[in-house]
């Protein structure tokens, strides 16, 4: 009988650690996923200025991973030049799609740890959570649609459990009229690539230096509380 019962909480342990080690595994194979793409892109001058839509549709992945530190509309420009605006749309539009679901698949792993669990219940953020569930559709279409920053709702939608098919149909009525739209302005306007590669460069600084200020800052700090 013990022996029967040794094994028996042997598998029962089993089965419980055997799912939160895949979803670490998963986590962390998404993650270099994406930065191995991102390391490519960056060091391959040949990639970057490749005309081929495989390229655009593997750029989507570190364009919309997580917070996105490269900017994607200096892509879809070039991309428009050489595509019709409804193949640029519907290549990223597709990968993008992708991307967001791994996106959710990373938050929710996120989430799911006890600090976060924490962050959850302080009342400012359960304040957001409840005004975004008002019209969480409209929310996240107009988030996606304009170039306000989209990140922070793709964290606020697996905080608000809201579902993943959802999500993926608001980006997807979202996202493709937004790539047509830039991928039109790249036909109709054919933006010499010194212009687009300068675009680049405002679009990169100008998503990041708030977060590294904000980083230096919160460094700043801790050093003034030690001292």
């Amino acid at each position: 009988m013990s022996d029967n019962n040794h094994l028996n909480n042997t598998v029962t342990n089993k089965s419980q650690v055997s799912p939160s080690w895949t979803r670490s595994l998963f986590f962390v194979l998404q993650i270099c996923l994406v930065l191995i793409l991102l390391m490519i892109w960056v060091l391959s001058e040949e990639i970057r200025e490749s005309k081929n839509l495989w390229v655009l549709f593997f750029c989507s992945f570190p364009t919309e991973f997580l917070i996105a530190l490269v900017p994607h509309e200096p892509i879809l420009l070039y991309f428009g030049k050489f595509y019709t605006p409804l193949t640029v749309a519907f290549v990223a539009g597709s990968s993008t799609l992708m991307t967001e679901a791994l996106n959710y698949s990373v938050f929710k792993y996120v989430s799911d740890l006890k600090f976060f669990k924490n962050i959850h219940q302080k009342k400012a953020v359960s304040k957001i959570v409840d005004l975004f569930n008002r019209s969480p559709f409209v929310a996240l279409w107009i988030a996606a649609f304009t170039p306000i920053p989209f990140y922070p709702f793709r964290f606020l939608v697996v905080l608000a459990r809201y579902p993943l098919v959802k999500y993926i149909l608001a980006l997807s009525l979202s996202r493709i009229p937004r790539f047509f739209i830039l991928a039109l302005a790249g036909r109709a306007l054919q933006i010499p690539n010194y212009l687009l590669i300068a675009l680049f460069i405002v679009l990169i600084a100008s998503m990041n230096l708030p977060l590294l200020r904000k980083y230096l800052q919160n460094r700043r700090e801790q050093r003034k509380k030690v001292l």
